[in-house]
């Protein structure tokens, strides 16, 4: 909101129709923060599909939602002005921050010089006295030398040759999951290594509970038997159930085991041992009596669970390597483990189970963690100086680009400057002997045009290509001329703001008025047309009918039957025809005599001037009236708002900057021009004078017969 007490005189400039706030001082800059939104020109813009660079809009983004808002607007000025000496250095727009701009005064401004000197120095430039958007577009390799970087993340190789403690971190990097440092390094940070010993506190506390509940029947050992007992149960009891029932009657043993189609229908995909189809048929082959085997002779999709529970639950319980189960022995594993159901359904931290109870407890003796933060607090010591490493970057483009961004947000101050051009206008489209400068990069014309189309302009949608697959897509607004030859498949060249050319094709079209020219020749050119489309079809109907005939005389002369005789003439009908015929064309004479015997009868002279505009005005007026309220509510906003900007004010473009916006076609000044044409049809203009002159001798005789007072079409004449 605007601070009605505040000192500052803003200067503002009637440009356009708009009244824009003009930046160009350092009293500009630091009061913007002050200065009524309502005023500022737009409120927020894309960050990409702009002719600044994206870095530095990405830099402003704060809450990096892909667009940079007025707020983020003055956050950036805030943060210039804690740091630089003169504010309004920005102003000049240098390449390059010099040292010497930042501020020794103010702590931030020392802060960042001396980050500024850490990355010259990682540069190998240790002596350099500015910095440049280059130097700054990768700052991980500021810390290569070292593993401190006052990000709190803790790498295992920051514990040096503290061989315990480099293997704690390891084990917390693998239960919680890494974080990556400034440095592009691996590691753990405060909240992930709390997270750890939680885990590690619940997992304790649970195993403790399952002692002292005498659930642990296999000691340390009993979580991994129960996990392997749980993954075969189902599929063990099944293999004992198919043995029991073949025991019962020896004719059902070969269907227990799946029949031959089954086998052939199996054989003819493609097996895995995770298969889904491998896995569904029995852990074994059934037979009556018979013990499961645990290493050969099993379903290839449950080796490695039968495995798992040979070495963990078997072993515990029988204490030997088994190669087979019997169906008793599997009860009483299952009757031995039964006590730990209910604490195994319990289970906390399980994230770092695979460590072991053992491995748990020895984390927990307090040595690993007082030894992990100790190294996070000395790498968040040096928090201030590598934290201003990055502002690093962030002043060093704004010292280049914020000024320029401002003139294209608060104020649309570079749209306007004919010597300028704003950062949406993407570059130059020359099509139809014209160039456009107000060019837009869209990224889908369909969504685009219906918000755009209520900028009143004529848009050409053009798709550009570049040698080497590239593309783009802009929206060119014609804003000079006329739209006769602007058709969808027309193709143009298009130079970008850093002169490469593009082939450009248009793919949609807004139709809208160009100019009040192109009004005011409308209809006499839509008159024009219909004129040539009626004799087209005339022409066409003809050439049908000769053909026809032509057809008919063939028939004539070829084998078969003859053709049928023409049906006989009316002449009745035709004597009416002609006859009304004749009417019409003496309708026509008369009233085309009336208004020619009142234009002649006109007096003065200068009336007949009069009458010739009126006629013009009926007829092209209408139209011009319809462009010229068309024209003059043309707006720049919707054409942006669809391309995500927010637009606050009213960017009109009137009739004099529509001109400045596109150029039409014109001999450089100062050429010569021969106007003879060794091309030129000779007979059409020999046709044209013998048209001209006999107009001007009928207008003539038309006279004089009025002069004389012998004139036909008034009363009493022939």
């Amino acid at each position: 909101m605007t601070d009605s007490t505040s000192p500052h005189r803003w200067q503002f400039h009637r440009v356009g129709g708009l009244d824009q706030v003009a930046i160009e001082t350092a009293e500009d800059l630091r009061h913007v923060q002050r200065l009524d939104q309502k005023l500022w020109v737009a409120l927020s813009c894309p960050v990409a599909g702009l002719e600044l660079d994206q870095r530095t809009l990405e830099l402003l983004d704060l809450d990096h939602d892909g667009r940079v808002r007025a707020p983020e607007i003055l956050a950036a000025l805030a943060f210039c002005e804690a740091r630089l000496t003169d504010l309004g250095s920005l102003l000049k727009g240098e390449d390059s921050l010099p040292l010497a701009a930042l501020s020794s005064e103010r702590p931030e401004g020392r802060a960042l010089r001396a980050a500024a000197l850490l990355v010259l120095a990682s540069l190998g430039k240790p002596d350099a006295t500015s910095l440049t958007p280059d130097d700054v577009k990768d700052l991980t390799h500021v810390f290569d030398a070292g593993l401190l970087d006052g990000d709190g993340v803790v790498p295992p190789e920051q514990a040096g040759g503290d061989a315990p403690t480099r293997l704690a971190i390891l084990d917390a990097m693998t239960c919680t999951g890494p974080v990556m440092g400034r440095n592009g390094k691996l590691g753990i940070d405060r909240a992930r290594l709390e997270t750890f010993f939680t885990e590690l506190a619940a997992y304790d506390d649970w195993q403790r509970d399952g002692r002292e509940a005498g659930a642990l029947v296999f000691g340390d050992a009993t979580g991994a038997a129960w996990d392997a007992v749980k993954v075969v149960r189902e599929k063990l009891d099944d293999y004992f159930a198919r043995c029991r029932l073949a025991a019962m009657d020896p004719r059902g043993a070969a269907l227990l085991n799946r029949t031959d189609e089954e086998f052939k229908a199996l054989a003819a995909r493609q097996l895995g041992a995770g298969s889904a189809e491998l896995a569904a048929f029995p852990v074994a082959r059934a037979e009556a009596g018979r013990a499961l085997p645990l290493v050969e002779g099993v379903n290839p999709a449950w080796a490695e669970a039968l495995l798992a529970l040979r070495d963990t639950a078997v072993r515990s319980t029988f204490g030997s390597e088994r190669a087979f189960l019997t169906e008793a022995e599997w009860g009483e594993l299952q009757s031995k483990l039964s006590p730990c159901q209910d604490w195994m359904g319990r289970k906390k931290g399980a994230s770092v189970e695979p460590l072991g109870p053992a491995r748990v407890r020895e984390l927990l003796g307090g040595w690993a963690r007082a030894a992990i933060e100790k190294l996070i607090a000395e790498d968040q010591a040096l928090q201030a100086e590598t934290d201003a490493v990055a502002d690093v970057a962030r002043m060093v483009h704004c010292y280049r680009d914020l000024a320029l961004l401002l003139r294209n947000f608060v104020n649309f101050a570079d749209f306007y400057d004919p010597r300028k051009a704003a950062i949406f206008q993407a570059g130059t489209l020359f099509l139809d002997a014209r160039s456009c400068d107000l060019c837009i990069r869209v990224v889908d014309p369909a969504a685009h045009a219906p918000l755009a189309m209520g900028s009143n302009m004529f848009i050409a949608y053009c798709d550009l290509r570049r040698a080497g697959g590239e593309t783009m897509k802009i929206a060119a607004c014609f804003t000079q001329g006329d739209s006769d030859f602007l058709a969808v498949g027309r193709h143009g060249i298009f130079y970008d703001r850093k002169g490469r050319d593009w082939d450009a094709t248009v793919v949609r079209l807004v139709d809208n008025p160009i100019a009040l020219r192109q009004a005011f020749a409308a209809p006499y050119k839509k008159f024009i047309k219909l004129i040539e489309q009626q004799t087209a079809r005339f022409a066409a109907a003809k050439e049908k009918e000769a053909d026809a005939r032509l057809a008919s005389a063939a028939a004539l002369h070829l084998p078969g039957p003859p053709p049928a005789a023409p049906p006989p003439v009316d002449v009745g009908k035709m004597v009416g025809i002609i006859a009304a015929l004749g009417v019409g064309v003496g309708a026509m004479g008369t009233i085309l005599g009336g208004f020619v015997s009142g234009f002649i009868g006109l007096q003065p002279w200068w009336a007949k001037l009069v009458a010739v505009g009126g006629v013009v005005l009926i007829i092209s007026g209408p139209s011009m009236l319809i462009a010229w309220l068309k024209l003059r509510q043309r707006t720049l906003g919707p054409l942006l708002d669809a391309t995500g900007w927010a637009i606050n004010g009213r960017i009109r473009v009137n009739l004099p900057l529509g001109t400045a916006l596109t150029d039409v076609a014109l001999l450089p000044e100062g050429a010569r021009r021969a106007l003879e044409d060794p091309f030129e049809d000779v007979g059409a203009r020999q046709r044209r004078r013998v048209l001209a002159l006999l107009v001007l001798l009928a207008v003539a005789a038309l006279a004089a017969a009025r002069a004389l007072r012998w004139w036909p079409f008034q009363p009493g004449g022939w």
